[in-house]
Parts: structure tokens; C-alpha cells; sequence
């Protein structure tokens, strides 16, 4: 259930994962991560262009094949997947996800990529439509076996020899090479490549000035199984080559949530990615597109460092002197939450006052501050607003809902309705479209695909079953009943609402009684106590008094059940 409703393949990619999950950095190179491999797959742009069985997409490197599977299910349609690995047994682990992933025809060849590439068409390397690839970061021994100032595929020579310790770059213009005239490429780099010096600046320099760097994506650290390292998506274009004018940067390195030991993207950071680099959106310290002259001005140079073209470095929180000696709030703190005037101006004059120049304090109490912009005209309004919008994307999403049944395919339902919800809220002020999308996805995620799968598989049947326990002696009982689609609780809180209350209030009762009981044997228990005083019949009697309550109660809950 991870990425689609291929459940055998989605399977074998989970205990992947995993694999590379618990095996860490001496495993882990051959997985990409899913989330990665998404927004490369859709960032490639397949999935808008003509696609068909001659369509062909290749990965160099391309491990346990789940990126290579990515592309695939992007394109919408059948296309010819090609892929070289040089781990023996992770070929085997690319083939048997290929053939699991209906894609057995795929071709997976095992060997080193560099020196000894197997896909070849008439004596020179063979070229694809799209390219794809997660290459191992800054292999050292990357020329062992064969002579780059001789490279027989003509891939250094236009641009430059890599460094004999660095292997990225060689890589990369493997990719180069093999893409067609008008083929598209997506890699992972790391963060180095963007602005090493020496040769690596001159290959850079040969690449920038081609064209065929269209983007490059920033990612957030630690998203890898092989490394900690930040890395980069580069995507490149030769069709639009000879007219490029510059290069779209992204810089997401701040859009991740924390799972486990590793960093993850969520659903909203992959969306957030894909829309600004398809509408090629420029947001202030997060994506803008740079000019070429920008790029090759002499205080750059050609370094495509991003924090030179997108600053993201979070304000400093300056401490104003005046305003910690004398009191007050400079104005300027509260000028810096103008979105917030913008739809609520008369808020403003109601929560603060001048108090002298370039300094105001609260109309209001500290107490009171809350209530007060709750219960504001204006923040009504805005409520209003927002409520509006929710209830115009319900009314959509229902029929989508209740008319979902057997056979139903739960990852297209979501999607349905996860991209309405993103569409209505684009629009609304103060909130972020993206934050309301993500709410939608975390309960898909933890609770409503569980129950669009029993859906599917079995239709609205809520087919509810006994739970029947045994004591140490073998001695059954039964503890009512439980379903899946329908939980208990939600029948309860349904429909007998009036007798829960009733059965709560019993146990109050009972609970209150016991600790009255307890207390008095607190105080008057012992030989020399009243209670000590007793006889055996009294006791028994409030013995008989407690057995009383709880039977009550007892029957009570076997009724309502």
C-alpha cells in the first residue's frame, strides 16, 4: 500500500526499504528512497509527453531498479525500461522487482557502467529518451578499467577529465552521453559538484554554457541510506538546450519531517516541489529562476553554490535596547506581521495602542489577549472564510466517498480528492494550501486507506466478530464484539449515546463507593479499630452490597452490547 494498489510489488519494495533501512550505509546504496525517486520520476516530465512502447528510459547505476519502476509508473503508459547494475546480487534484486512490478521485459545488465558499459547500438554507447540515476557519491577508483583520455565513448572530451578522486562528474557525463538530441536526465548529486573548482569548474563551466542544465533541486540532509551528506536533483534538458536562458533553482532543504534516524519528504513537500518546478513559480527564499549572466558574472564565476542565488537564513530576532529598558513593543515587530492586517486591519487598532515613537503596547490584558482575537468581527470572518472553502471541497469529495466500493482503487480515490483539497485552498488567506493537504494525508495514511482497502476488497460489509478469551484454566468468555470497518466506539457514540452515560455514571459510583470503603478501613481498620469490631456477618453483608453494585453495573454493559 505505498505507493500504489500493486500489492505483491509494493510488498517486495516495502521489505527493501527495510533491508536497507536496518543495514545501513553498507546496504543501503542500492535504494533510493521513494519519496526521491517521486519527485525525480515527476519532475522528468514523462508523464505530460507521448509516451509508448518505443519510448525508452535508462539508469546507469541503477541498484534494486525502484527508480527505473518510478519513471515507469509516471509514463501512464508501457514503455521499454533499460538498466545496468554492477552488484551481482543487486542486479538480481532489480530483476525480481521488475518482473514483480509487471515489467518483466525489462533489460538489467550487470557490470561496471563506466568502464564497461553493455548497452551499446552500432559500436557507440546507446541513447535514450529519458535517463535516470542515483550514482554512489565521489567514487574514488571510478577510472579503474579503462583510460578516460581515451574513453572510446567520447564522454570527457567535450567538457573535461573528472578529478581522479572525485567520480561524480564522470557519472554525470555518462548520463550526457546518453541521452538523445532531445532526451531529458534526472541524477542525485552531492552538494559539491555545485561548486568544487579546478576541473570540476571547467566541466561545469562546458555543461552551463551548452544549456543542458535546466534545474537543480536542493534536497534537506540525512534523506539517504548511504550517506548523511545533503544532496541535489539535477534535471537535464538537451532539447531546449541551444535556447536556454538560465537555470531554476529550488532550494528545499528545510521541507522534511523527521523519522527515525533519517529524514523524510512528506506528501507535501514532494507537491510543493513538483508545482513550483512544473509553473516555474519563484517564492521568495525558497525557488527563483537565474539568469545566465548572473550565473557567469565574474563574482560567480559559474558556482551554482544555491545559497549565492536563494537566501534562505531565517531573520535575525534583534533585540531592541530601548524597548527592554523602557517598555513597549517596537513597531516594527508588528509591522512584520502585516499578512495578518491585511485581512484583519481593525484588529491592529485594537489590540494595540501607541505608546511613543516607534514603540505601542497592548490594549488589552495578557489574559484577555486570547479571547479577544477569537471573538473579533474580523477573525470571524476570516473563520468564515476558510470554513467555506472546507465545505465547498466536502460537498465534492462525498459523492466520491459514498460511492466507492468492491473493487475500488483506494490510491486514485485520494488522489481525487487530496488534489481538490489542494486546489480549493490555494486561495485562502493566512493558511498554507500545502499544511491543509498534508492534514488529509496523515489520516489517509494512519486510518481512511485501511478502510478503503476492506472497502475493496470486500464492500460496505461491516461483518462484525466475537472476542473470546481464555482464562488459565481454559475457561471461555466472551468479551463482545469487534469490527474493523465499524469500530465500537463509533457505534456507541452513535447510537447509544444515553446508556455509555448511564454505565459511566455506575462506575463513578462504584468508584467512589470503593474509595470511601478504603478510606474507612484506613482510618478504623486494626484490632483496637471499629471495623476490627465487626462480626464476620456484617462484613459479609458489605461484601454482598459491593457484589450488588457491580452486578448492576455488569448487566447494564451486557445490555448495551
Amino acid at each position: 500500500r505505498a505507493e500504489g494498489d500493486d500489492l505483491l510489488g509494493d510488498a517486495y519494495e516495502y521489505l527493501m526499504r527495510h533491508f536497507a533501512t536496518e543495514s545501513g550505509k553498507s546496504k543501503g546504496q542500492f535504494y533510493t528512497p521513494a519519496e526521491v525517486s517521486l519527485v525525480m520520476a515527476k519532475v522528468l516530465g514523462i508523464r505530460s509527453a507521448v509516451t509508448s512502447a518505443s519510448t525508452t528510459a535508462y539508469d546507469p547505476t541503477c541498484g534494486s531498479g525502484s527508480l527505473l519502476l518510478k519513471v515507469a509508473a509516471e509514463a501512464g503508459t508501457k514503455i521499454t525500461l533499460y538498466g545496468q547494475e554492477m552488484d551481482a546480487a543487486t542486479t538480481s534484486l532489480a530483476r525480481m522487482n521488475m518482473i514483480l512490478h509487471d515489467n518483466a521485459e525489462a533489460e538489467i545488465k550487470q557490470g561496471n557502467t563506466l568502464a564497461d558499459p553493455k548497452f551499446i547500438e552500432g559500436g557507440k554507447l546507446q541513447t535514450f529518451h529519458y535517463v535516470v540515476a542515483n550514482f554512489p557519491f565521489s567514487v574514488k577508483r571510478w577510472s579503474h578499467g579503462f583510460d578516460p583520455l581515451h574513453d572510446i565513448h567520447e564522454r570527457f572530451a567535450p567538457f573535461g577529465i573528472p578529478p581522479d578522486k572525485q567520480g561524480d562528474y564522470a557519472f554525470l557525463l555518462h548520463i550526457v552521453r546518453s541521452m538523445k538530441a532531445t532526451g531529458k536526465g534526472v541524477c542525485i548529486l552531492p552538494h559539491g559538484v555545485l561548486f568544487r573548482g579546478n576541473a570540476e569548474a571547467e566541466i561545469r563551466k562546458n555543461l552551463i554554457r551548452r544549456g543542458y542544465i535546466q534545474a537543480i533541486i536542493g534536497l534537506p540532509a540525512n534523506l539517504f541510506y548511504g550517506t548523511g551528506i545533503p544532496a541535489c536533483i539535477l534535471v537535464l534538458d538537451k532539447e531546449h538546450a541551444a535556447s536556454r536562458q538560465g537555470i531554476f533553482m529550488i532550494d528545499a532543504s528545510k521541507g522534511f519531517l523527521k523519522d527515525g534516524n533519517k529524514n523524510r519528504l512528506r506528501e507535501q513537500d514532494i507537491h510543493k516541489i513538483v508545482d513550483t518546478y512544473t509553473r516555474q513559480s519563484e517564492i521568495p527564499r525558497y525557488s527563483r529562476f537565474v539568469p545566465l549572466d548572473e550565473i557567469s558574472d565574474p563574482k560567480n564565476d559559474y558556482n551554482l553554490n544555491l545559497p549565492r542565488y536563494i537566501d534562505t537564513t531565517e531573520p535575525e530576532d534583534i533585540q531592541d535596547i530601548d524597548g527592554h529598558l523602557r517598555g513597549g513593543i517596537p513597531d516594527r515587530d508588528i509591522d512584520a506581521l502585516q499578512d495578518y492586517w491585511k485581512i484583519m486591519p481593525a484588529l491592529r487598532a485594537d489590540l494595540f495602542q501607541p505608546l511613543r515613537a516607534g514603540y505601542s503596547t497592548t490594549g488589552v490584558s495578557q489574559s484577555a489577549l486570547k479571547q479577544t482575537i477569537l471573538g473579533h468581527p474580523e477573525f470571524a470572518a476570516f473563520q468564515q472564510t476558510s470554513t467555506r472553502l472546507f465545505d465547498k471541497w466536502k460537498a465534492t469529495a462525498l459523492p466520491h466517498l459514498k460511492g466507492f466500493s468492491k473493487d475500488g482503487h483506494p490510491k486514485a480515490l485520494i488522489e481525487t480528492i487530496a488534489e481538490d483539497l489542494l486546489a480549493s485552498f490555494h486561495e485562502a488567506p493566512l493558511l498554507d494550501a500545502y499544511d491543509v493537504y498534508q492534514h488529509l494525508m496523515d489520516f489517509w495514511a494512519a486510518t481512511m486507506q485501511d478502510d478503503c482497502y476492506l472497502i475493496s476488497d470486500d464492500g460496505w460489509v461491516a461483518a462484525p466478530a466475537r472476542l473470546i478469551e481464555k482464562d488459565k484454566k481454559g475457561r471461555e468468555k466472551d468479551r463482545g464484539w469487534t469490527c474493523d470497518l465499524v469500530p465500537k466506539p463509533l457505534i456507541v457514540a452513535r447510537y447509544f449515546a444515553k446508556e455509555q452515560a448511564a454505565l459511566d455514571a455506575k462506575q463513578a459510583e462504584l468508584e467512589a463507593a470503593s474509595a470511601a470503603i478504603a478510606e474507612l478501613e484506613e482510618e478504623h481498620g486494626g484490632e483496637e479499630g471499629f471495623l476490627g469490631s465487626l462480626d464476620k456477618i456484617a462484613k459479609a453483608e458489605v461484601n454482598a452490597r459491593l457484589k450488588e453494585i457491580k452486578s448492576d453495573k455488569d448487566a447494564k454493559d451486557e445490555a448495551a452490547i
